[in-house]
C-alpha cells in the first residue's frame, strides 16, 4: 500500500490550539476505528463478539494481513443471576462454562476482564476471564478496509490455552518461508508464550510453548543475527512486581536462553509502571526499530520507540523520551478497558511507519508516522 493522501484520508494529532507540538506528525485514519465488533461474526451460534483488538500484521503479496484477537462470550443464561464464564477443557476437548452466581458475595465482578472468587476467609480461590479469545484472519488490499474471515485461524486447543489465546505477533523467516506466529496463551497455570507457523494461511502447525509463565509480549526478530535468532519478551516478577523488556537468543526458534534485561521502566509519568514489546522490530540503517508499549501507574497505555544495534540487539542505541502515541480520541479513551493504545504489529513501507493498534481493548485503529521524523527525534532527542 502506498501512503498517499489522495488514497487515504488521515487526521493528524493536534494540540488543543490545533497546532502540533510533537516532534513527529502521527496521523490517524479518518475511518478509525477500522475494525470493530460489527465487522466480526461470532465463531459459533449462541455467542457474542465482545471486542476485537491487538492484531499482528504482515504484508502477504499485494495484501495486508491482520491476525486479530477476537474475544467472545456466550449469550446470557436464562437465569439472570448466573454468569457463564467460558474455558477450554483439555479433558473434554471443548469449551465448557463455569456457572457463577452474581449475587454471591464471594464472587467479585468489579473488573470487566475477570471474575474472582474468594473463600469465607477472604483468600482468592478462583480467577477466570470473562471472555475467551481466539485469533482471526483479516485481509485488505488498501490497508484500511478489511474483510474478516468467518472462522478462527487458531482457537484454544489445550490446557495452556484454557482461557484463550491473545495478542499475536507475526515474523516471516525467509530462510524457510514460514510465517511464525507467537501468542500469549492464558490459563490457570499462568500466561505462557506459544508458537505456531504457516506458509499458506490456511493450515497452521502448533510448535508448543516457548516461554514459561508468566512471560508474554514476545517479538521474534525476522532474521538471524550472527548465527542466532533473537526475541524480546516481558517476564513478570511475582515477588518484585517488575514488568520490563528482556531479550533472549535461540538456535532454532524453539529453545531460548542467554536471557538478558534489555529495557527498564523509567520514573516519568508515561512509562513508569510497566513496559513490554509491541511490534516485531524492523531493520533500518540506523538499527532495529522497536515500537513498544508502556503504562503508567494508572494503567494508561502508550507507545514508545527504541532503536537497537543492528549487529548486537542486546544493545539499546537510543530510546525516545516522549510517547510516540497516547490515548487521545474517544475510541482510545473509552471501551472495554479504557485509555489504552496497544500495538502488536507495524509495517514500514515507503518511509512510513504504519501502525495497526488496539484501542481501549475494544477495536482496531490505524495511524501513520514518517520514519525519518521518529529516527531524528529518538537519535537526536
Amino acid at each position: 500500500m502506498k501512503s498517499s493522501p489522495s488514497a487515504i484520508s488521515l487526521q493528524p494529532e493536534k494540540s488543543p490550539a490545533n497546532v502540533s507540538t510533537k516532534p513527529w506528525n502521527v496521523v490517524r485514519s479518518d475511518k478509525n476505528p477500522i475494525i470493530t465488533v460489527k465487522n466480526v461474526k461470532p465463531s459459533r451460534p449462541g455467542w457474542k463478539v465482545e471486542y476485537v483488538m491487538n492484531a499482528g500484521c504482515h504484508r502477504v503479496g499485494a495484501e495486508v494481513f491482520l491476525l486479530l484477537r477476537v474475544a467472545e462470550t456466550p449469550l446470557p443464561d436464562k437465569d439472570p443471576n448466573i454468569f457463564l464464564a467460558p474455558y477450554f477443557s483439555e479433558k473434554h476437548g471443548e469449551v465448557l462454562f463455569r456457572r457463577l452466581e452474581k449475587n454471591d458475595p464471594l464472587n467479585d465482578f468489579r473488573d470487566s476482564r475477570f471474575v474472582l472468587r474468594y473463600d469465607d476467609k477472604g483468600k482468592e480461590v478462583l480467577r477466570v476471564l470473562t471472555s475467551i479469545s481466539h485469533l482471526r484472519l483479516a485481509r485488505s488490499r488498501d490497508g484500511i478496509n478489511f474483510t474478516v474471515e468467518e472462522k478462527p485461524a487458531l482457537y484454544p486447543s489445550n490446557k495452556y490455552e484454557e482461557f484463550g489465546i491473545e495478542d499475536p505477533r507475526i515474523t516471516y523467516i525467509a530462510d524457510d518461508g514460514f510465517y511464525y506466529i507467537n501468542y500469549s496463551a492464558c490459563a490457570s497455570l499462568g500466561v505462557t508464550t506459544n508458537l505456531a507457523r504457516t506458509k499458506d494461511w490456511k493450515t497452521y502447525e502448533r510448535l508448543g510453548c516457548i516461554f514459561t509463565p508468566d512471560n508474554k509480549d514476545v517479538c521474534i526478530f525476522p532474521r538471524k543475527i550472527n548465527g542466532k535468532y533473537y526475541a524480546m519478551c516481558r517476564p513478570a516478577s511475582a515477588e518484585y512486581r517488575r514488568r520490563e523488556i528482556w531479550i533472549s537468543e535461540s538456535p532454532d526458534l524453539i529453545s531460548w536462553g542467554n536471557h538478558k534485561l534489555l529495557m527498564e521502566v523509567n520514573t516519568n509519568d508515561w512509562d513508569g509502571g510497566r513496559i513490554g514489546c509491541s511490534a516485531v522490530p524492523f531493520e533500518t540503517d540506523k538499527g532495529w526499530v522497536e515500537i513498544y508499549h508502556a503504562a503508567d501507574t494508572t494503567h494508561r497505555y502508550c507507545l514508545g520507540v527504541a532503536i537497537l544495534d543492528r549487529d548486537n540487539p542486546t544493545k539499546v542505541i537510543a530510546k525516545g523520551k516522549a510517547p510516540l502515541m497516547e490515548p487521545e480520541t474517544d475510541y482510545e479513551k473509552y471501551g472495554f478497558f479504557g485509555n489504552v493504545i496497544f500495538n502488536c504489529g507495524v509495517l514500514c513501507e515507503d518511509g512510513i511507519i504504519k501502525i495497526y493498534y488496539g484501542a481501549a481493548d475494544t477495536c482496531m485503529g490505524y495511524a501513520e508516522v514518517p520514519l525519518q521524523e521518529v529516527l531524528d527525534f529518538v537519535l537526536k532527542g
